[in-house]
């Protein structure tokens, strides 16, 4: 599991595709203030740009063989393979197709929350990296 994908760019790309999420969200009309929601607002439709540039331009600079981990690992996160079925999760992200890998990941909702269940499904996790990043 893993063998070219580095623990630390998924972790990136998990904590930026959350950013995506985050700003693709419009906060809702309530009477909120923005430490009730998280500061939501701040996320404008120019930050959501900056962040799908940044993480489509992270994502195309890694290696094939890191691309094909990195969909095998949304495909477990997804559940439709097993850790035990890796190797048919690899095949299935090598044999995908079209679109390109950036935007077939980017457009799919919760990206970080199915990354991270990925690397659960492996007893693997983030959290040394979001320590890191604090």
């Amino acid at each position: 599991m893993l063998s070219e994908l580095a623990l630390e760019r998924v972790c990136f790309i998990i904590v930026k595709a959350r950013e995506f999420d985050t700003a693709g969200g419009e906060p809702g009309d309530d009477a909120s203030n923005p430490t009730d929601d998280r500061f939501v607002s701040a996320f404008s439709p120019a930050n959501e740009k900056t962040t799908q540039r940044e993480l489509t331009a992270f994502i195309n600079a890694l290696d094939e063989d890191e691309k094909t981990e990195l969909v095998a690992l949304l495909f477990v996160g997804r559940e439709d393979y097993t850790p035990e079925e890796w190797d048919d999760a690899l095949a299935a992200a090598r044999d995908r197709g079209d679109p390109p890998v950036a935007r077939f990941l980017l457009s799919e909702p919760l990206l970080g929350d199915l990354l991270e269940d990925g690397l659960s499904a492996f007893d693997l996790s983030c959290e040394d990296f979001e320590k890191g990043r604090l």
